[in-house]
Protein backbone atom coordinates (compact mmCIF):
# COMPACT_ATOMS: atom_id res chain seq x y z
CA UNK A 1 0.00 0.00 0.00
CA UNK A 2 1.49 3.36 -1.05
CA UNK A 3 2.10 6.11 1.49
CA UNK A 4 -0.47 8.39 -0.14
CA UNK A 5 -3.27 5.92 0.51
CA UNK A 6 -2.74 5.41 4.25
CA UNK A 7 -4.43 8.60 5.45
CA UNK A 8 -7.69 8.22 3.51
CA UNK A 9 -7.87 4.58 4.56
CA UNK A 10 -7.59 5.61 8.21
CA UNK A 11 -10.51 7.98 7.90
CA UNK A 12 -12.57 5.44 5.99
CA UNK A 13 -12.13 3.10 8.94
CA UNK A 14 -13.42 5.82 11.25
CA UNK A 15 -16.29 6.52 8.87
CA UNK A 16 -17.28 2.86 9.04
CA UNK A 17 -17.10 2.50 12.81
CA UNK A 18 -18.89 5.70 13.73
CA UNK A 19 -22.47 4.62 12.89
CA UNK A 20 -22.23 1.44 14.96
CA UNK A 21 -20.31 2.93 17.88
CA UNK A 22 -21.40 6.54 18.03
CA UNK A 23 -20.23 8.57 21.02
CA UNK A 24 -23.76 9.78 21.73
CA UNK A 25 -25.69 6.59 22.54
CA UNK A 26 -29.48 6.72 22.08
CA UNK A 27 -30.62 5.71 25.54
CA UNK A 28 -34.26 5.59 24.54
CA UNK A 29 -33.74 2.86 21.94
CA UNK A 30 -31.14 0.85 23.75
CA UNK A 31 -32.19 0.76 27.40
CA UNK A 32 -34.25 -2.15 28.64
CA UNK A 33 -36.90 -1.92 31.38
CA UNK A 34 -36.91 -4.69 34.01
CA UNK A 35 -39.92 -5.76 36.06
CA UNK A 36 -40.08 -7.83 39.25
CA UNK A 37 -42.70 -10.53 39.13
CA UNK A 38 -43.84 -12.46 42.17
CA UNK A 39 -46.95 -13.52 44.11
CA UNK A 40 -48.49 -10.89 46.39
CA UNK A 41 -49.40 -12.18 49.88
CA UNK A 42 -53.03 -11.77 50.80
CA UNK A 43 -52.53 -11.08 54.51
CA UNK A 44 -49.94 -8.32 54.29
CA UNK A 45 -48.34 -5.98 51.75
CA UNK A 46 -45.32 -7.40 49.98
CA UNK A 47 -41.93 -6.51 51.38
CA UNK A 48 -39.11 -5.85 48.94
CA UNK A 49 -36.47 -8.55 48.78
CA UNK A 50 -33.22 -6.89 47.82
CA UNK A 51 -31.57 -10.27 47.39
CA UNK A 52 -33.93 -11.14 44.57
CA UNK A 53 -32.56 -10.86 41.06
CA UNK A 54 -34.54 -7.96 39.51
CA UNK A 55 -34.33 -9.54 36.08
CA UNK A 56 -36.10 -12.62 34.86
CA UNK A 57 -34.25 -15.39 33.06
CA UNK A 58 -35.12 -14.01 29.64
CA UNK A 59 -34.97 -10.29 30.55
CA UNK A 60 -31.43 -10.20 31.90
CA UNK A 61 -29.36 -7.64 29.96
CA UNK A 62 -26.68 -9.27 27.83
CA UNK A 63 -23.33 -9.24 29.62
CA UNK A 64 -20.10 -8.18 27.99
CA UNK A 65 -16.67 -8.92 29.41
CA UNK A 66 -14.58 -5.88 30.27
CA UNK A 67 -11.03 -7.00 31.16
CA UNK A 68 -9.62 -3.68 29.90
CA UNK A 69 -11.86 -1.57 32.15
CA UNK A 70 -9.12 0.74 33.54
CA UNK A 71 -7.90 1.56 30.02
CA UNK A 72 -11.45 1.75 28.68
CA UNK A 73 -12.44 4.19 31.44
CA UNK A 74 -9.49 6.43 30.56
CA UNK A 75 -10.48 6.39 26.90
CA UNK A 76 -14.12 6.99 27.83
CA UNK A 77 -13.07 10.10 29.79
CA UNK A 78 -10.97 11.28 26.83
CA UNK A 79 -13.92 10.84 24.46
CA UNK A 80 -16.26 12.54 26.93
CA UNK A 81 -14.04 15.64 27.19
CA UNK A 82 -13.51 15.72 23.44
CA UNK A 83 -17.26 15.66 22.92
CA UNK A 84 -18.06 18.47 25.36
CA UNK A 85 -15.04 20.66 24.66
CA UNK A 86 -14.71 20.33 20.89
CA UNK A 87 -17.29 18.27 19.04
CA UNK A 88 -20.46 19.56 20.66
CA UNK A 89 -19.59 23.29 20.35
CA UNK A 90 -18.66 22.83 16.69
CA UNK A 91 -21.84 20.83 16.04
CA UNK A 92 -23.98 23.47 17.75
CA UNK A 93 -22.46 26.19 15.57
CA UNK A 94 -23.03 24.04 12.49
CA UNK A 95 -26.64 23.40 13.56
CA UNK A 96 -27.24 27.13 13.99
CA UNK A 97 -26.15 27.80 10.41
CA UNK A 98 -27.40 24.73 8.52
CA UNK A 99 -31.16 24.00 8.51
CA UNK A 100 -32.25 20.59 9.79
CA UNK A 101 -33.67 19.64 6.39
CA UNK A 102 -30.25 20.08 4.79
CA UNK A 103 -28.52 18.19 7.60
CA UNK A 104 -30.89 15.27 7.05
CA UNK A 105 -29.95 15.35 3.35
CA UNK A 106 -26.26 15.08 4.30
CA UNK A 107 -27.06 12.13 6.55
CA UNK A 108 -29.01 10.46 3.73
CA UNK A 109 -26.12 10.95 1.29
CA UNK A 110 -23.55 9.25 3.52
CA UNK A 111 -25.96 6.42 4.26
CA UNK A 112 -26.67 5.90 0.56
CA UNK A 113 -23.03 5.53 -0.51
CA UNK A 114 -22.49 2.85 2.16
CA UNK A 115 -24.97 0.57 0.37
CA UNK A 116 -22.42 -2.19 -0.49
CA UNK A 117 -21.89 -2.89 3.21
CA UNK A 118 -25.59 -3.47 3.77
CA UNK A 119 -26.00 -5.50 0.59
CA UNK A 120 -23.15 -7.94 1.24
CA UNK A 121 -24.02 -8.48 4.89
CA UNK A 122 -27.68 -9.08 4.14
CA UNK A 123 -26.58 -11.67 1.58
CA UNK A 124 -24.17 -13.29 4.05
CA UNK A 125 -27.04 -13.64 6.51
CA UNK A 126 -29.28 -15.23 3.90
CA UNK A 127 -31.69 -12.29 3.83
CA UNK A 128 -32.37 -12.42 0.10
CA UNK A 129 -35.49 -10.24 0.11
CA UNK A 130 -33.80 -7.63 2.27
CA UNK A 131 -30.84 -7.65 -0.13
CA UNK A 132 -33.16 -6.90 -3.01
CA UNK A 133 -34.71 -4.04 -1.04
CA UNK A 134 -31.24 -2.64 -0.34
CA UNK A 135 -30.50 -2.55 -4.10
CA UNK A 136 -33.93 -1.12 -4.88
CA UNK A 137 -33.55 1.59 -2.22
CA UNK A 138 -30.16 2.54 -3.64
CA UNK A 139 -31.52 2.76 -7.20
CA UNK A 140 -34.51 4.87 -6.18
CA UNK A 141 -32.63 7.18 -3.85
CA UNK A 142 -29.69 7.66 -6.21
CA UNK A 143 -31.98 8.66 -9.09
CA UNK A 144 -35.20 10.11 -7.69
CA UNK A 145 -33.44 11.13 -4.49
CA UNK A 146 -30.80 13.17 -6.36
CA UNK A 147 -27.70 11.22 -5.48
CA UNK A 148 -29.08 9.99 -2.19
CA UNK A 149 -29.81 13.40 -0.67
CA UNK A 150 -33.45 12.43 -0.22
CA UNK A 151 -35.14 9.17 0.74
CA UNK A 152 -38.13 8.65 -1.58
CA UNK A 153 -37.66 4.89 -1.23
CA UNK A 154 -38.89 5.17 2.36
CA UNK A 155 -41.13 8.23 2.16
CA UNK A 156 -42.91 7.42 -1.10
CA UNK A 157 -42.48 3.67 -1.61
CA UNK A 158 -42.33 2.61 2.07
CA UNK A 159 -39.16 0.55 1.60
CA UNK A 160 -37.43 0.57 4.95
CA UNK A 161 -33.62 0.58 5.37
CA UNK A 162 -32.06 -2.82 6.02
CA UNK A 163 -29.06 -1.95 8.16
CA UNK A 164 -26.53 -4.77 8.52
CA UNK A 165 -22.78 -4.80 9.14
CA UNK A 166 -20.15 -7.50 9.48
CA UNK A 167 -20.27 -7.35 13.27
CA UNK A 168 -23.94 -8.28 13.11
CA UNK A 169 -23.20 -11.00 10.57
CA UNK A 170 -20.54 -12.54 12.82
CA UNK A 171 -23.01 -12.37 15.71
CA UNK A 172 -25.62 -14.14 13.59
CA UNK A 173 -23.19 -17.02 13.13
CA UNK A 174 -22.72 -17.34 16.87
CA UNK A 175 -19.59 -15.27 17.49
CA UNK A 176 -19.82 -13.42 20.79
CA UNK A 177 -18.56 -9.94 21.59
CA UNK A 178 -15.21 -11.18 22.88
CA UNK A 179 -14.71 -8.23 25.18
CA UNK A 180 -15.61 -4.58 25.43
CA UNK A 181 -13.35 -1.85 24.05
CA UNK A 182 -13.60 1.93 23.81
CA UNK A 183 -12.21 3.40 20.61
CA UNK A 184 -10.60 6.84 20.88
CA UNK A 185 -12.69 9.62 19.29
CA UNK A 186 -15.39 7.06 18.40
CA UNK A 187 -16.85 5.37 21.46
CA UNK A 188 -18.06 1.95 22.59
CA UNK A 189 -17.35 -1.22 20.62
CA UNK A 190 -16.28 -4.82 21.12
CA UNK A 191 -13.57 -7.07 19.77
CA UNK A 192 -16.05 -8.73 17.40
CA UNK A 193 -17.54 -5.49 16.10
CA UNK A 194 -14.15 -3.81 15.72
CA UNK A 195 -12.86 -6.83 13.79
CA UNK A 196 -15.97 -6.70 11.62
CA UNK A 197 -14.90 -3.28 10.43
CA UNK A 198 -12.11 -4.88 8.41
CA UNK A 199 -14.51 -6.50 5.96
CA UNK A 200 -16.80 -3.47 5.88
CA UNK A 201 -13.74 -1.29 5.23
CA UNK A 202 -13.12 -2.99 1.89
CA UNK A 203 -16.79 -2.71 0.92
CA UNK A 204 -17.03 1.06 1.39
CA UNK A 205 -16.49 3.04 -1.84
CA UNK A 206 -14.46 5.71 -0.01
CA UNK A 207 -11.79 3.09 0.66
CA UNK A 208 -10.68 3.41 -2.93
CA UNK A 209 -10.55 7.21 -2.96
CA UNK A 210 -6.96 8.43 -3.32
CA UNK A 211 -7.69 12.06 -2.42
CA UNK A 212 -6.77 12.25 1.28
CA UNK A 213 -8.11 15.78 1.74
CA UNK A 214 -11.46 14.78 0.29
CA UNK A 215 -11.81 11.77 2.60
CA UNK A 216 -10.75 13.70 5.70
CA UNK A 217 -13.13 16.53 4.86
CA UNK A 218 -15.97 14.07 4.27
CA UNK A 219 -15.34 12.40 7.61
CA UNK A 220 -15.32 15.72 9.46
CA UNK A 221 -18.58 16.74 7.77
CA UNK A 222 -20.14 13.34 8.47
CA UNK A 223 -19.19 13.46 12.16
CA UNK A 224 -20.25 17.05 12.82
CA UNK A 225 -23.51 16.52 10.93
CA UNK A 226 -24.30 13.32 12.83
CA UNK A 227 -23.66 14.92 16.20
CA UNK A 228 -25.75 17.98 15.28
CA UNK A 229 -28.76 15.67 14.82
CA UNK A 230 -28.21 13.90 18.15
CA UNK A 231 -27.24 16.66 20.60
CA UNK A 232 -28.83 15.91 23.96
CA UNK A 233 -29.00 12.12 23.74
CA UNK A 234 -25.62 11.48 25.35
CA UNK A 235 -26.28 14.22 27.90
CA UNK A 236 -29.60 12.63 28.90
CA UNK A 237 -27.92 9.25 29.35
CA UNK A 238 -25.27 10.78 31.61
CA UNK A 239 -27.83 12.61 33.74
CA UNK A 240 -29.93 9.48 34.29
CA UNK A 241 -27.06 7.19 35.28
CA UNK A 242 -24.96 6.82 38.41
CA UNK A 243 -21.96 5.62 36.42
CA UNK A 244 -22.06 6.90 32.79
CA UNK A 245 -19.29 4.50 31.75
CA UNK A 246 -21.32 1.47 32.84
CA UNK A 247 -24.50 2.95 31.36
CA UNK A 248 -22.91 3.41 27.93
CA UNK A 249 -21.29 -0.04 28.06
CA UNK A 250 -24.57 -1.77 28.96
CA UNK A 251 -26.56 0.26 26.44
CA UNK A 252 -24.11 -0.68 23.70
CA UNK A 253 -24.20 -4.38 24.63
CA UNK A 254 -28.01 -4.45 24.65
CA UNK A 255 -28.31 -2.47 21.42
CA UNK A 256 -25.95 -4.75 19.52
CA UNK A 257 -27.66 -7.86 20.91
CA UNK A 258 -30.96 -6.45 19.63
CA UNK A 259 -29.50 -5.73 16.19
CA UNK A 260 -28.02 -9.22 15.90
CA UNK A 261 -31.35 -10.76 16.89
CA UNK A 262 -33.37 -8.89 14.27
Amino acid sequence: MGGKSVLPHLFVALLLVAPATALAVDAGEKAETATINGPTPVSSPPEPDFREDPFGEEDRPPAIADPLEPLNRALFLFNDKTYFWILKPVAKGYRAVVPRELRVCVKNFFSNIAMPIRLVNNLLQGKIRNSGEVVLRFAINTTMGIGGLFDPAKNDFHIEPREEDLGQTLGKYGLGHGFYIVIPLIGPSSLRDAAGLTGDFFLHPATYTKNAKLVVGAYVLYTVNRVSLAIGEYEDLKKSSIDPYVAVRDAYSQYRAKKVGE
